[in-house]
């Protein structure tokens, strides 16, 4: 009887579900149907038992790290004292925990970087003051909370709590366009990951900075065209520019330094170090040891050397600890994830083929390797000195799952989620915790409490709504694949398909892809394609396409050699295994092979117009989304990291360009850009297309009035991918 019932029980689920189904349009697509939830800017807490989370921008809670449970709040926008505030963008929580920074009136500045307004609540008064006039940028708290240094117009400043809040001008000739004082350059925060280029020591004495001197890097205009008359006058702005410093590859950068400063005796001084005016300095981190020692991370302009040298930030005496060489390039990772302990430090490093951990002590000697394997650690949480153990994600499950584990200090290692498929964790300070997100192709987020041990605690979100949204309006099931290319190298996909493809009834298929070096766009997590859940892919199924997602070789996860064999002429490569990818799909029997299409956007518009001039006539159309269409006019870190300065590698910038390729071009073309691009300059498509008019090749071309590299915002976003989607009608 239970199993009829059970049955009958389905069954009714099922008639439900085909009543309520929905068609999935562009709307559901770029809306939040498909988006998870989950806690907004987790903050583990110093017991290690809690974590701080903001809801509906007004609210501050404290949550159990045992239970995800809520214990209490914190800030309630709507009883405070003092200043009051509709809403906040973010927090930050001191390090005494007893003050917390509200970010407000945010303003986007780079792709990472903002300024903002920002208030200082005070949690045992329930009230909030004003932290100083204006816009600011990166905030950030000495250790023993009595500090907060920022940056204003350039310059780094200091207010004292314990003196009223009093406020310090630390440097005094930041000035926009020449000198920046702990605020990184646009190409360093674009290339480098870096914003905020200032720390505090551990014992809160001293403080370091950045200097950039960028008045000799070339400046480019970026134009901005009328987009709204003025109906009251007849004096029309028609443009106007906004002036922005841009190296391009093997002009000058930003000659860098590094300074310190004694809070108690207004003391600034130089660091010892004897660099060459074209070196990098990609970060610093202090040490918590007796004499505040200072790491600084340096690369050379190629990006194939990296050296530590440890600084003490009084005598500004510097000593290279650690020099490292790579006969390709130094990944980012090997400098930004380092973390530094009182008597060491660890990181990443491929210097044995994959990406694994290293521990050194202070003086840069070797303790051991951490982790060994034909695998790539992704992300490294932490390390428990005292018992010896390490908790890290990585890959060993499968190339594009990725696990979070923990090993210890005789090498045992435990797989903390034992689920295939992509865990993200955010640990508690102690580490005897973590939050994790774990999805897989087909599945959302779920986002749970897990021990040390492994154990599952709680279930902090479980996203059942898009769950829901995904039987509803029926979503493509996703599914692998793999293949053999003609050059015997094997490639990984992922694709989706209408349900009546057949032989005797063959689908055109569209190829979407990045390409870029150390990207994936194979992954088996539910951000797998454009959008979240592979909802544009699951939008061309329904209108009658099969999609394929492939990642040729410069990919990350495979190794060093995989990712790094396309040093010094990118696109090469990663077009002629665009190309294979798409003679393999065409040779299956439900794919029409004379109907086959690429697109990307960025790295991905850049080869897609790579791959359609490959010399093989196997696309029928593309569309390039800001295309960098040849590296020359690209910025010098990102370029010169994987093709040397042009003066260098001039057969490889060749090469590497569309523009040489133009007149290959075979297949209809769609060029879309962004007229205010500040990461790949419109001029970009426009010497393309000038190229491409001199071949006499047709191409259709849409661009955006004052939209950046993302063109991000709703109404856009939806004319861009219609416009795609009536393309591929059109020529599909």
């Amino acid at each position: 009887m239970k199993k009829i019932i059970l049955v009958a029980a389905a069954l009714t689920t099922t008639l439900m579900m085909n009543a309520q189904q929905k068609r999935l349009t562009l709307e559901n697509v770029i809306d939040d149907t498909f988006e998870v939830r989950g806690p907004s800017d987790v903050t583990p807490m110093a017991d290690g038992e809690h974590y701080l989370t903001s809801v509906d921008n007004r609210l501050i809670l404290r949550n159990s790290f045992k239970t995800g449970q809520v214990t209490d709040t914190v800030l309630d926008l709507r009883s405070v004292r003092g200043v009051r505030l509709p809403s906040f963008d973010g927090f930050i929580l001191s390090p005494t925990e007893d003050v917390i920074l509200l970010q407000t009136n945010t303003e986007k500045i780079y792709r990472r970087s903002f300024k903002a307004e920002y208030y200082i609540f005070t949690i045992r008064n329930n009230k909030i003051d004003p932290m100083t006039e204006g816009p600011v940028m990166c905030p950030a708290f000495s250790p023993d909370g009595h500090n907060i240094a920022f940056v204003r117009n350039n310059n780094i400043f200091i207010i004292k709590m314990l003196f009223n809040n009093a406020e310090v001008q630390v440097t005094k000739d930041g000035e926009a366009g020449k000198i920046r004082y702990g605020v990184a350059d646009w190409a360093y925060e674009e290339e480098f990951g870096l914003t905020r280029a200032f720390e505090f020591s551990a014992d809160s004495r001293m403080l370091a900075w950045i200097r950039f001197d960028e008045s000799h890097v070339d400046s480019f205009n970026l134009p901005f065209y009328l987009t709204q008359v003025d109906r009251d006058s007849y004096s029309q702005n028609l443009l106007s520019y906004n002036s922005q410093k841009y190296p391009t590859a093997g002009a000058a950068t930003s000659k860098v330094s590094v300074q310190s400063f004694d809070i108690k005796s207004s003391v600034t001084r130089d660091m010892g170090l004897k660099l060459d005016t074209t070196t990098y300095i990609p970060r610093i981190k202090f040490v918590e040891n007796a004499d505040n020692d200072l790491l600084i991370f340096t690369l050379n302009r190629n990006q194939n050397r990296l050296e530590i040298y440890s600084g003490n930030p009084r005598s500004t005496l510097c000593t290279i600890i650690l020099r490292q060489d790579d006969e390709r390039f130094i990944d980012e990772f090997e400098y930004n994830d380092t973390k530094v302990y009182p008597d060491g430090f660890i990181m990443l490093s491929e210097r044995d083929g994959h990406r694994h951990l290293y521990q050194y002590d202070l003086l840069g000697k070797l303790k051991r390797q951490i982790t060994s394997g034909d695998f790539d650690v992704l992300a490294f949480h932490g390390y428990d000195a005292k018992k010896g153990i390490v908790f890290y994600e990585s890959n060993e499950s499968g190339i594009y799952d990725c696990a979070v584990w923990k090993q210890d200090a005789k090498g045992r290692k435990t797989r903390l989620t034992p689920e295939q498929g992509t865990s993200h964790a955010v640990f508690s300070a102690d580490l005897k915790y973590f939050m994790n997100s774990w999805s897989d192709l087909n599945t959302p987020t779920r986002i749970t409490i897990i021990s040390d041990a492994g154990k599952t605690l709680s279930t902090v979100e479980s996203n059942d709504e898009v769950e829901a949204n995904k039987l509803v309006y029926n979503l493509a099931h996703k599914e692998t694949f793999s293949f053999e290319t003609p050059d015997g190298i094997t490639l990984y996909g992922w694709m989706v398909k209408p349900a009546d493809a057949s032989e005797s009834k063959p689908c055109p298929l569209v190829m979407f892809q990045y390409s870029g070096p150390g990207s994936n766009k194979v992954l088996n997590q539910w951000e797998a394609g454009f959008y979240p859940g592979g909802t544009f892919e699951s939008l061309l199924v329904k209108q009658g396409y099969a999609v394929a997602v492939v990642d040729g070789r410069g990919t990350d996860r495979r190794g060093a050699d995989f990712k790094k064999q396309v040093y010094k002429h990118l696109g090469v490569l990663e077009s002629k295994d665009q190309v294979a990818a798409a003679q393999y799909l065409g040779s299956l029997p439900y794919i029409d092979s004379e109907r086959i299409a690429i697109w990307g956007w960025s790295y991905g518009g850049y080869n897609t117009l790579m791959s359609m001039s490959e010399g093989t006539p196997v696309f029928k159309c593309g569309v390039a989304v800001a295309p960098v269409t040849d590296w020359r006019l690209y910025d010098a870190i990102y370029t010169e990291r994987f093709l040397q300065q042009p003066k260098e590698n001039a057969q490889g910038y060749l090469e590497s360009s569309p523009i040489e390729r133009a007149g290959k071009l075979h297949g209809k073309l769609l060029i879309i850009h962004g007229l205010d691009d500040d990461n790949v300059y419109f001029s970009h498509t426009a010497a393309y297309t000038s190229k491409l008019i001199e071949n006499g090749i047709d191409f259709d071309i849409q661009v955006y009035p004052g939209k950046d590299h993302g063109i991000k915002d709703p109404a856009t976003r939806y004319h861009l991918f219609n416009r795609i989607l009536r393309f591929f009608r059109e020529n599909l």
